[in-house]
C-alpha cells in the first residue's frame, strides 16, 4: 500500500520490555521516523505493523503501529514536581470552581506567607479563581479546593492519565492500553 507519509502519520506506540507503556498521558509515542531508526539500530522488537509501508529504491518496509523496547527502563518512583503533573493530578481542572480553562496553579499558603512550592501546598486553579484568592489563605478567602493537595504516586498519575484518552487510538494498541473508549470504524 502506498500512502503518503507526513512526519506526524502512523506513529508508533513504545512499550517497554514488559509490554506496558512508557507512558500514559502523554501516551508513549514516537514518530514514524524514530521508530524506523529504533528498528535499524536493534533497540526495538516489532510488535505491530500498519499497512502503510517506506520504501528505498531496493528495501520496502511495513511501518511498525507497536513496539517493545528490548531493555527495559526502570519506570520512576516518584513524579517529578512539575506544572503538567501538578495539573495531571487535579484532572486538568480548577479545584475552586471546575472549570478546565486557563489553568495556573495556586498556593494554599501564599508564599508571601511563607508557602512552600511543594506537592501539599499547590494547587491548579484557574485565573479567575487565582486572582480572587490572592495572597490570602484558603479560610481567609473563604475557598476551599475540592482536593486536598497530595504527593501523588506515579500510579495515580497513570490512573489520571486514563482519563484523557488521545484524540487517536490504532486498533493494534488496544491490547497494550486500558481506557474504555470506541474506535471509530
Amino acid at each position: 500500500m502506498t500512502i503518503a507519509l507526513t512526519p506526524g502519520s502512523n506513529p508508533a506506540l513504545v512499550l517497554n520490555a514488559d509490554y506496558r507503556p512508557l507512558s500514559y498521558y502523554p501516551l508513549s509515542l514516537w514518530s514514524w521516523q524514530d521508530t524506523i531508526k529504533a528498528v535499524f539500530l536493534d533497540r526495538v522488537n516489532i510488535v505491530s505493523e500498519y499497512d502503510a509501508a517506506v520504501h528505498s529504491p531496493n528495501f520496502a518496509m511495513r511501518l511498525p503501529s507497536v513496539v517493545s523496547l528490548k531493555t527495559f527502563v526502570k519506570p520512576v518512583r516518584t513524579p517529578a514536581f512539575t506544572r503538567f503533573n501538578v495539573f495531571l493530578r487535579d484532572r486538568f481542572q480548577c479545584q475552586y470552581c471546575g472549570c478546565h480553562d486557563d489553568l495556573t496553579f495556586d498556593h494554599l499558603i501564599p508564599r508571601s506567607r511563607g508557602g512552600q512550592t511543594t506537592w501539599e501546598n499547590v494547587t491548579t486553579a484557574c485565573s479567575p479563581c487565582n486572582l480572587r484568592k490572592g495572597g490570602k489563605t484558603p479560610a481567609q478567602a473563604a475557598m476551599w479546593p475540592d482536593l486536598t493537595p497530595y504527593r501523588p504516586s506515579v500510579t495515580d498519575l497513570h490512573n489520571n492519565g486514563r482519563l484523557f484518552p488521545p484524540n487517536y487510538l490504532h486498533q493494534s494498541w488496544l491490547d497494550y492500553l486500558y481506557w474504555d473508549t470506541e474506535l471509530d470504524p
